[in-house]
């Protein structure tokens, strides 16, 4: 057994998870909570000596990898296969924009233009699969992205059939989940934690991003 774990960190709050705009793949910032949340969570992540961090290549991503880098002396890799869904034509959309205009792919948050849930799926896992394959027995890879890419990743690293894959709830911002690779594959340790009861601000399907009081 090789006993490798993934911690699956998404990235700090931003202005349009605050406004509930569909982000994508636009180049958003963290806002100054967000980037307070990465502090925070690089503090508490430091202390499991991750051995590698890798990040999306969109800058919220990657400025919350970066918190956890200055910590650890590690310099995170980029790799846009770690991005969050594509969004087609919801990009940069409210939730009650897309709802009022695209009532029927709303109801199936299937974005015109955008990723199916599977090539997400299929994508970030593979990124997953392939740095922790970097990995010496027992290490620790630290993957900080976003909450509809990571929560899809995890479900097809976990080898669970499409139609369970919303039984796995959204990440809220700069939570993080856990995975361990065993005899029999990976399987998961720990999820969205670091920041409950914290609502889920998300591009993720409505019922897994789902606001609580």
């Amino acid at each position: 057994m090789s006993n490798r774990r993934i911690v699956c960190w998404r990235h700090g709050q931003t202005l349009w998870n605050v406004e509930h705009r569909f982000q994508g793949h636009s180049d958003i910032v963290l806002d100054e909570v967000g980037v307070a949340q990465a502090n925070r969570a690089a503090a508490l992540l430091a202390a499991l000596r991750p051995s590698m961090i890798v990040s999306s290549d969109l800058r919220r991503a990657h400025d919350t990898a970066s918190a956890l880098g200055r910590l650890t002396g590690l310099n995170p890799y980029t790799d846009k296969d770690l991005r969050e869904r594509g969004g087609g034509e919801w990009e940069g959309l409210t939730r009650d924009e897309i709802a009022a205009r695209w009532p029927l792919e709303f109801a199936s948050w299937d974005a015109p233009g955008g990723e199916h849930v599977v090539e997400v799926a299929d994508r970030v896992a593979a990124a997953m699969r392939r740095w922790a394959g970097e990995l010496a027995p027992g290490a620790l890879l630290v993957v900080a992205s976003h909450g509809a890419a990571l929560r899809l990743g995890i479900a097809r690293l976990l080898g669970l059939p499409e139609e369970l894959w919303s039984a796995l709830g959204g990440l809220g911002n700069c939570s993080w989940s856990v995975l361990e690779e065993g005899r029999k594959g990976w399987r998961l340790l720990e999820h969205n934690a670091g920041t409950l009861p914290e609502p889920v601000h998300s591009d993720d399907i409505p019922e897994a991003a789902e606001d609580r009081p």
